[in-house]
């Protein structure tokens, strides 16, 4: 026996290949399709059918039929492929060959991933699925097929680029089954999320399918403010041996016939033979039909039910019984069990809680609380109470997971409500701070928000931030802390971050700068004695950037003796003990850093002379006759001075701070003593310094150490050394001059504030520590924010600086720090807070009062130097309310075009001096401003209106003097009576009281003050409802379904057309329903029609503005026949009736009397029916109208009017067809009247 269906096959070019098919009964119709089209029959294709066998054969195959058949029988398809190879050379190959394909290719596969055990039949390379434009999904789920016991995937997938959280999606079987709830065994549900593509991934896994499982299904994605759903199908097969039964099977939007087969004559695992069902329910019916009250059993039955019911006991108007129904239980008796029932719905904020309470009759009655279906069980978040009558269940701290359906249950009673949770906005606590880094440096970027593991959005500049291969971006949550980690920062990433929530917004800038060292403090050569301390010390810029120490070239390695520190920016290279073989060239290399900073190690020796006793003292150092002999140290170093001395007997050695100016000699008791006399001084009172302290002096046998411990500014000076012994005496002048840093400068003055910008401005520091200023570093930060974060790496000479790349509208503060070559000093204090806005403050112009020159002067404003009071006419007038301290003034209110005379002023305690006064007077004039247009940012796009709506336009400017205004619309002057048009010194305003589709347009605005203009363009877009679609065309009903078409609108709105509204009605109720929202395309097919129904159908179309007035509706109904077998009558040979006339009743001979209508009566039979002729003696009577003819039911009749003596003789009547003839005769006598022979006798007799 062949197989009941064909399968795939491979052939060779130019040889014959043949499908067979077999279907249940003979006599069906069957179709053959190649490539979607149907195939009639040539030479080239040849069709049979032979019973219930079907066969194609397609002759002379070549290689463009490698394509893709089906054969249709009724509402069953199945597909299958023709594989064309080309002929090998060596073999010769017969046409009659033909290679079956393996059985696993039998049937198309689904257009759906599916596991490896899925037994689906592929049909070819399926084409990479296209992105969907429409809703949200990026790929729908498609339809599937899948064998009993097979796993089947089914896909989805959803762009997440604008999307804040992810979105909640849904899967249902039919139109109520939700499957979230049957997850187990047989269904499992996953997800995943690609933040490469920003793409959500939603999968439905059916594992050991059975024939249960086929139906039509549904997958509804939802965010916060859209929805979309997708509808698709699956076909469960089972082993085919022979085709029973064509079952339709509903779904949302889509009707697809599934082909059931039966599985070897019995049921296994649950899996139904459908021709079996339907024969027992067809028993059970006509047993039970009688008892059964389908009022009843819907009135219980749950809604998921219906359809199942209706079909069960062939209920034809489901929708028109569910809506009595509806109206029977509306009418239903009140409850007994409940006094007070639920709300039908509470909503409670997220972490809140919340109570459900109900009242009821019986206060002893116990009570359920379902959610969802299932019971609620007693726990920390679930409390039951019980108060009375009153039952109340408290949910504390509801989360996402308590938004559903809760039901309370008294006996067989039940009590519904919905709760809907709401989820708070999401607010920022702790904004984004803006930072200042290097390249190469980690950036981390912190803020907090409201809730913990929130979902927060990146970006920067206005560009979403994901997570990349190269794990530069890293998103971070602890808690209620949001992190951005940026690895490895370079100058790319300079820019705004924005981290968005849905309630807020916070923005900081990064600025990466490239590495670039600063060395604050070098090291110093050093000359150090014998066993005494060496300490090398130099400050870097960056507090992380290390380095290494070289002797000689060589690196040093640190020991007991040598130490090498580094804390914070200052590294130390110590030396304990000094040795001869220290004396070397020391440096310090940066890591990474192009820097050799060196310094010079001199051990000193002590040379001690011998001299003869009595030798007079000597100071022995390097630096005598040397002028000036100055020692630098920087301001809290150690400053130590060995200073070699000799003579015999040992002398006495005495110091002392001299001051230059007066010459005055400064000794430990501060008194001044004349410098020549210093000589005669007395050891004792003279010393200046102690042997202890920060400030010492330590006597050794030949030599002596000054010591200043922390220098600071104070110890600066000239020291004199002076060593005597009775022989006579020495002396030296040693001038000790401290460095600092400098003092930080006076708080910066902001100016010029623009959008995103500011000028500023700052004065020298009163004292530069002793080394000129190199430059500055300003420092910038948010009023409310602690860090400070630095604007410039390179020194800045000036003292002025225009700091940019500020956000508007944020409140900033300033300071500035002063840079020597010692280091840098304290900050100084902060600015004054300013707030970059995007209008610049008006400029001033000076008016000098000098002889010579003429003041421009600014209407009603008048900047005057060396100001006070003002001279109006022959009086002098006050124009300042009071005294001023400042050498400026600005004068306002003044009259343009008066001419204006100036005198100023000065006062101090002993009174007024003489007045200085402007030679020339000064002309008060306008200032000429060049025409700007502040355009709103809403503005800078189009701007969309509806017909009806108000439009009032502000658009701000500035200009002096007033500038001229135009408006354009498209190029042509405004109609004032259309458009209202309102200028004043610093906004124009357009008015539109009632906005029509005319109106829309680009409108040009131009401000003109004499040769200097300035314009920008307004696009604005007025839309309206769209009109009805056109040409709706009602195209194929079949089974349970509808096909229109139709074509877009006429009119659109001015706007694009996003859907259309699908409608149906059944001809009963004239009821509309909506079947789809939002529909895109121009046709769809309309499912779950109730058969022996009429429906009609309308369209409406939708923009921005809704939907459209009226809607196109069918002109004619579809009507879906309802279906069952239908009987063929056996055919019969025709039976042949034709027969020749026959006389069925004879005409009789009569005897009439004359005068008297007489009538002569036959029967005739005959098929056809005979034509009719009656003769009298052989004459035809046909046109006398003394004989009427009649013929009625075979029954013949001749009317003799009155008839005569002379209307006797032989009658006869002849019957005539196709067949043949017949004739039948009578005799007819007429007597006289005997009357009228008297009569007659008599009257003769007379004349006689």
């Amino acid at each position: 026996k062949p197989d009941p269906k064909p399968k795939t096959t491979e052939v060779t070019a130019g040889s014959a290949a043949v499908f067979e098919a077999e279907t249940e009964k003979a006599g069906i119709k069957v179709k053959w399709q190649r490539a979607g089209t149907e195939i009639t029959e040539s030479e080239k294709y040849v069709i049979k059918a032979e019973g219930n066998k079907h066969s194609l054969t397609i002759n002379n195959v070549g290689k463009e039929d490698d394509v893709t058949y089906a054969v249709i029988a009724g509402s069953s398809k199945v597909k299958f492929e023709l594989k064309v190879k080309e002929p090998e050379k060596s073999e010769t190959v017969t046409p009659a060959e033909v290679a079956p394909a393996p059985a696993a290719s039998e049937l198309p596969a689904p257009p759906v991933e599916s596991s490896q055990n899925t037994e689906v039949i592929s049909a070819g390379t399926q084409p990479e699925e296209p992105l969907d434009p429409i809703g949200l999904f990026v790929t729908r789920p498609q339809d599937g097929e899948v064998t009993v016991g097979g796993n089947i995937t089914f896909t989805a997938k959803v762009a997440g680029e604008s999307l804040l959280k992810k979105p909640s999606v849904k899967w249902f079987k039919g139109k109520w089954m939700d499957l979230g709830s049957k997850v187990g065994k047989h269904l499992q549900l996953h997800d995943t999320y690609d933040r490469n593509n920003k793409v959500y991934t939603f999968e439905m896994e059916i594992i050991e399918a059975n024939m249960t499982f086929a139906g039509g299904y549904r997958c509804e994605v939802s965010t916060k403010d859209k929805f979309d759903s997708s509808n698709f199908n699956l076909i469960v097969n089972g082993k085919m041996n022979s085709c029973h039964f064509l079952f339709p099977f509903p779904s949302k939007t889509n009707y697809s016939f599934l082909l059931l087969y039966s599985t070897e004559g019995h049921e296994e695992g649950g899996e139904f033979n459908f021709s079996a069902l339907l024969k027992k329910r067809g028993e059970a019916k006509s047993e039970s039909q009688s008892d059964v009250d389908v009022w009843e059993i819907l009135r219980k039955a749950p809604p998921s039910e219906y359809e199942k019911i209706a079909f069960q006991y062939g209920i034809t108007d489901l929708r028109g019984m569910l809506k009595r129904l509806k109206r029977i239980k509306k009418e239903e008796k009140k409850s007994t069990a409940f006094q007070k029932k639920l709300d039908p719905a509470y909503q409670v904020d997220k972490g809140q809680k919340i109570k459900l309470m109900v009242e009821v009759a019986n206060p002893d009655a116990d009570v359920k609380w379902l959610k969802n279906g299932q019971e609620i069980q007693v726990s920390g978040r679930y409390i039951f109470e019980a108060i009375g009558n009153k039952r109340i269940l408290t949910i504390n701290h509801c989360s996402l997971a308590d938004d559903a359906a809760y039901e309370c249950v008294v006996g067989e009673e039940k009590s519904f409500t919905e709760l809907f949770v709401k989820e708070p906005p999401i607010l920022i606590t702790h904004p984004l701070e803006d930072q200042m880094v290097m390249v190469g440096e980690r950036v981390e970027f912190e803020c907090e928000v409201s809730e913990e593991g929130a979902t927060v959005k990146w970006e920067k500049d206005g560009i979403e931030l994901t997570r990349e291969e190269t794990f530069k971006y890293r998103f971070k949550k602890d808690g209620k802390k949001q992190y951005l980690i940026i690895n490895d920062s370079t100058k790319e990433d300079s820019g705004h971050y924005t981290v968005k929530t849905n309630g807020g917004v916070s923005v900081a800038e990064l600025i990466v700068q490239e590495k670039k060292l600063e060395v604050y403090q070098s090291i110093a050569d050093l000359t150090v004695k014998a066993r005494d301390q060496a300490v090398f010390k130099c400050e870097v810029s960056d507090e992380n950037v290390k380095g290494i120490w070289l002797k000689n070239g060589k690196e040093v390695v640190p020991d007991e003796r040598i130490k090498i520190s580094h804390i914070g920016r200052i590294h130390k290279l110590t030396i304990e003990d000094v040795t001869p073989g220290d004396e070397a060239d020391y440096s310090f290399i940066p890591q990474g850093f192009a820097y050799n900073l060196s310094a010079k190690l001199q051990f000193l020796e002590v040379k001690i002379d011998f001299v003869p006793r009595e030798e007079p003292p000597k100071i022995h150092l390097d630096c005598l006759g040397q002028s000036p002999d100055t020692i630098v140290v920087v301001a809290g170093n150690k400053l130590r001075l060995d200073v070699p001395i000799s003579g015999d007997p040992t002398p006495t050695v005495i110091w002392q701070k001299v001051n230059k100016k007066s010459d005055l000699v400064r000794s430990n008791d501060d008194s001044m003593t004349p410098s020549e006399n210093s000589s005669d001084l007395n050891t004792d009172s003279k010393l200046l310094f102690e042997s202890e302290g920060r400030v010492r002096v330590e006597m050794h046998e030949d030599h002596c150490v000054f010591i200043i411990e922390g220098a600071e500014k104070e110890d600066e000076g000239v020291y004199r050394v002076i060593v005597k012994n009775p022989v006579g005496e020495d002396k030296a002048d040693i001038t000790v001059k401290v460095i600092d840093v400098p003092d930080p400068p006076e708080a910066p003055k902001i100016s010029n504030i623009g959008e995103d910008y500011c000028t500023v401005q700052w004065q020298p520091p009163k004292y530069d520590g002793g080394q000129p200023v190199l430059g500055y570093i300003l420092e910038r930060k948010k009023k409310k924010s602690y860090r400070w974060m630095r604007l410039n790496f390179d020194l800045l000479k000036e003292l002025t600086y225009e700091a940019k790349r500020m956000i508007e509208g944020v409140v900033y503060e300033m300071r500035i720090y002063a840079v020597n070559s010692i280091g840098m000093s304290r900050p100084s204090p902060a600015s004054q807070p300013f707030m970059p806005i995007g209008q610049s403050s008006p400029l001033l112009f000076n008016c000098p009062y000098t002889e010579k020159e003429r003041a421009s002067v600014w209407k009603y404003n008048i900047l005057l130097q060396y100001a006070n009071p003002v001279l109006a006419a022959t009086e002098w007038i006050p124009a300042l309310p009071g005294l001023t301290e400042r050498t400026s003034a600005l004068i306002k209110d003044l009259v343009t075009g008066d001419k204006l005379q100036f005198r100023i002023k000065a006062i101090n305690l002993a009174g007024e001096s003489g007045a200085a006064i402007i030679k020339e007077p000064v002309t008060v004039q306008e200032i000429l401003q060049r025409p700007k247009i502040w355009l709103p940012r809403h503005l800078r796009q189009t701007l969309v209106k509806k017909v009806g709506e108000t439009i009032n336009i502000v658009i701000p400017f500035q200009g002096k003097p007033r500038p001229k205004i135009i408006w354009m619309k498209d190029g042509q002057t405004l109609d004032s009576k259309d458009v209202g048009i309102r200028n004043s010194n610093t906004d124009t305003i357009l008015f539109i009281r009632r906005a029509e589709l005319h109106h829309s347009g680009a409108y040009e605005v131009t401000l003109q003050i004499e040769n200097m203009t300035d314009k920008v363009t307004i696009t604005m877009q007025i839309i309206d409802k769209p009109g009805p679609p056109q040409n709706i065309k009602l195209v194929d009903v079949w089974g349970f379904n509808a096909a229109l078409e139709w074509t877009p609108p006429q009119d659109d709105g001015n706007a694009q057309i996003l859907g259309y509204t699908v409608q149906k009605a059944d001809k009963k109720t004239m009821e509309w329903y909506t079947v789809f929202d939002h529909y895109r395309r121009t046709n769809c097919v309309v499912s779950d029609l109730i058969m022996g129904n009429e429906y009609f159908f309308r369209i409406f179309s939708e923009n921005l503005c809704g939907l459209s007035e009226t809607a196109a509706t069918t002109k004619n109904p579809a009507y879906i026949q309802k279906t069952g077998t239908t009987y063929k009558p056996p055919s019969y040979k025709e039976h042949d009736f034709s027969e020749p006339p026959k006389f069925t009743h004879p005409l009789v001979n009569r005897s009439v009397i004359a005068g008297y209508n007489t009538t002569l009566s036959c029967a005739v039979r005959g098929i056809p029916k005979p034509k009719i002729f009656w003769y009298k003696n052989k004459m035809d009577l046909s046109g006398d109208a003394k004989y009427r003819m009649f013929s009625k039911q075979g029954v013949l009749t001749l009317e003799i009017r009155k008839p005569t003596p002379f209307d006797g003789g032989c009658y006869t009547c002849k019957a005539v067809n196709e067949c043949g003839e017949a004739e039948i005769e009578c005799r007819l006598d007429v007597r006289g009247n005997q009357m009228n022979l008297m009569d007659n006798t008599n009257t003769a007799m007379k004349n006689e």
